[in-house]
């Protein structure tokens, strides 16, 4: 159910995806295994699997964090990112005294973009299973001559490897605490971040990771402009520093690597040449995430299996399950209501582009029993769960009828001579 809060919650995010044929969906269940028997002290049984919308196995993943470090991530996210209960804004927007320094674009350092990117990397860590996911962090942005406003070297490395894809998470989470410590600073150059990537998750020549067989591999390109190298002046886009990237994606499709770009800020909805192309080129997702501080409920809501919803259904007693937790990687995990005995239960996974696969189970459950704090507390929890999906419900009707009131004025306008 978090997917469709998230969809409420952020009415002016937008998705493109690559045109693709629809996907075969495979559900597969990790536990309860075949014939074992379930107990619980209430009436539900937990479910654990995995699905994914390529048509193979629910698949591993090794995914790349690539995020842009370049000065301008200096700059406001529009989100209170350090929850000091103040919102760091661009005083040169807000028409503030002029008690800041003409370039300033930020009065909180803390509610950066930067931030924003970081949170939104905590928050994805804590959203993956370690145990089917590898991840890797890779950063990019491009020191800048002062006097030319070129490069200062031809050879100068723009992109910096933090972490080789490991299933040990929490070294991901403190490097990007010392990429936070040491601040934004630089041009962006997309195409030094990709190809860092493409070759840690194709394991080439040089790489500090190794292919894994049988593992999905993506990148996760985060950044809040356009590119400024490797061409030119670091302070303005040439049409070869888009070539470059749209280049590196290239490279990386051919390499079966998925790109899904995320572009910050309110250019996103232009819908920037170079994010939208290295998206289409990898099929991969672009995502304009017009408030950039809102990236990081978008990275922990992202799905790069290509799965949007799972829910459980019990065919025996026709109840209905909403406590599914959906992971990015495809992983799920949640209760469905059952009777003492035996249930048929039905697992339905739904993908980005509609498709739905489906696989049943037969489970035999068995009631332990619970103490009185224990059944209150399950009591409570129920509670809580009806009452989100009752709010979730009421929400839907609302924007169901502004759908239909909009559809209709327009018949309404369009009758009128």
């Amino acid at each position: 159910m978090t997917d469709v809060r998230l969809c409420f919650a952020l009415p002016l995010l937008l998705v493109f995806a690559a045109p693709a044929a629809h996907a075969e969906v495979r559900v597969s269940i990790e536990s309860p295994r075949p014939g074992q028997q379930v107990e619980n002290r209430v009436d539900q049984a937990p479910i654990r699997g995995a699905a994914s919308a390529d048509g193979k196995r629910a698949a591993d993943y090794d995914v790349m964090l690539v995020l842009d470090v370049s000065h301008s991530t200096r700059c406001a996210s529009g989100v209170d990112v350090d929850g000091d209960g103040e919102v760091g804004v661009d005083p040169r927007m807000e028409l503030l005294p002029g008690s800041y320094p003409e370039d300033a674009c930020n009065t909180d350092s803390e509610d950066s973009i930067l931030h924003a990117e970081a949170a939104a990397a905590r928050a994805l860590v804590a959203s993956l299973d370690p145990k089917r996911s590898r991840l890797g962090l890779v950063t990019f942005a491009g020191e800048v001559d002062p006097m030319t406003r070129e490069r200062r070297s031809v050879n100068q490395q723009d992109a910096w490897l933090h972490v080789p894809l490991t299933h040990d998470f929490r070294a991901v989470l403190d490097a990007v605490d010392a990429v936070v410590a040491r601040g934004p600073a630089g041009a962006t150059n997309f195409a030094a971040g990709v190809r860092l990537a493409v070759t840690e998750l194709s394991g080439l020549p040089g790489a500090r990771s190794s292919r894994r067989a049988g593992a999905q591999p993506v990148i996760l390109f985060l950044t809040d402009g356009v590119p400024s190298f490797p061409i030119g002046s670091g302070l303005v886009t040439d049409p070869g520093d888009v070539e470059a990237a749209i280049s590196a994606a290239k490279l990386a499709q051919l390499a079966g690597i998925r790109i899904n770009t995320f572009a910050l800020g309110a250019q996103a909805l232009s819908y920037p040449q170079a994010t939208t192309e290295m998206a289409r080129v990898s099929l991969g997702n672009y995502t304009p995430v017009q408030n950039p501080g809102d990236i990081v409920a978008v990275l922990q809501g992202v799905s790069f299996a290509n799965v949007e919803d799972v829910v459980i259904a019990n065919l025996t007693t026709g109840d209905f399950s909403t406590d599914v937790a959906l992971k990015p990687d495809g992983s799920f995990s949640g209760f469905v209501p059952v009777r003492e005995g035996s249930n048929q239960v039905r697992v339905t996974a739904l993908a980005s582009d509609g498709t739905r696969g489906s696989v049943t189970l037969d489970l035999d459950f068995g009631r332990t029993q619970l103490t009185d704090l224990e059944l209150a507390r399950e009591l409570e929890r129920i509670r809580r769960m009806n009452k989100e999906l009752l709010l979730l419900k009421e929400r839907k009707k609302i924007e169901d009828f502004r759908s239909r009131e909009k559809k209709d004025l327009e018949l309404e306008v369009e009758r009128k001579p």
